[in-house]
């Protein structure tokens, strides 16, 4: 059996499962076989607002008004006790979408072409990163040089950027976020300034960052914890004169920063607001709401 022919009867299998009846090819032929550009239908595009997989419901209309609401899976049907084919394959594709981001690096490349200044946490791999939390929120005595020589001594604002546990939010939020940032401050009279790159970055690494500077404001984007419903989630945390042991309630925090969610600008031109605001009240977290 040629190359051409185990495809074929790969893409035959799959559309049974699926349920879909398979494409009739021709008899296999001892014949050099033509290159095909054929190839499976990525399932991880369909949105799963607009999927509804319930054979004879009693109320399709009303569910699938329902559905648009939220890409939770709901409507999924069932094949006896267990899901449909393609339900399974689906989640478990979304599954190893999620693995991907978390254990992928943002590209080295990333922090130079964006005019980022890059620095690193003690962690030295990502599995030492997953493993040790602890580790991903310190610096070492040369990259706390580096970041008191980017940042300067008080600064206003701190701009942060954070791999965190997801490559692909980061890579696919970030830079706009942080150009309707600079636009939402510009607008209120602030400068941004530089940006720090934090490569295996947990949140607290903003307190360390802090403590060096005396920051009065430090936002770091910095990527979520990737879930079934999308890899790309990014969150942005605002703190008011961080410093280590600090309160995780003295943080404010937007999440879901996604295109399915809060877009990147809408969030940006949000957390430039909030910025000005904390430095008028001289607060964040539950004290802004004081």
């Amino acid at each position: 059996m040629n190359e051409q022919e185990l495809r074929s009867l790969v893409e035959r299998m799959v559309l049974e499962l699926a349920g879909q009846e398979p494409v009739k090819t021709a008899q296999p032929s001892h014949a050099p076989a033509e290159p095909s550009s054929d190839c499976l239908e990525d399932i991880t595009q369909t949105d799963l607002r607009g999927q509804y997989l319930v054979q004879n419901p009693r109320n399709e209309t009303a569910f699938r008004e329902l559905k648009k609401k939220t890409p939770a899976r709901l409507g999924l049907g069932r094949a006896g006790a267990r899901y449909r084919t393609l339900s399974m394959l689906r989640m478990r594709a979304d599954h190893a979408a999620a693995q991907d981001s978390v254990f992928s690096h943002v590209p080295d490349e990333f922090a130079p072409q964006n005019g980022f200044t890059p620095v690193q946490t003690l962690c030295q791999s990502k599995d030492e990163y997953l493993t040790r939390p602890d580790r991903g929120r310190r610096f070492d005595e040369q990259n706390q040089a580096i970041i008191k020589k980017t940042l300067g001594q008080n600064p206003k604002i701190a701009l942060v950027v954070g791999d965190g546990l997801s490559s692909a939010a980061i890579e696919a939020n970030a830079v706009d976020c942080l150009q309707a940032i600079r636009a939402g401050l510009k607008a209120y009279g602030l400068e941004g300034g530089p940006v720090l790159y934090v490569k295996y970055c947990r949140v607290g690494a903003s307190d360390h960052i802090g403590d060096l500077t005396g920051a009065e404001v430090v936002c770091m984007l910095v990527g979520e914890r990737p879930g079934l419903v999308t890899a790309e989630s990014m969150s942005a945390y605002l703190t008011y004169k961080p410093h280590i042991g600090i309160p995780e309630s003295k943080r404010t925090v937007i999440s879901n920063i996604h295109k399915g969610g809060t877009t990147a600008v809408e969030a940006g031109a949000h957390i430039a607001e909030l910025i000005k605001t904390m430095l008028d009240k001289k607060a964040s977290g539950i004290d802004l709401k004081g």
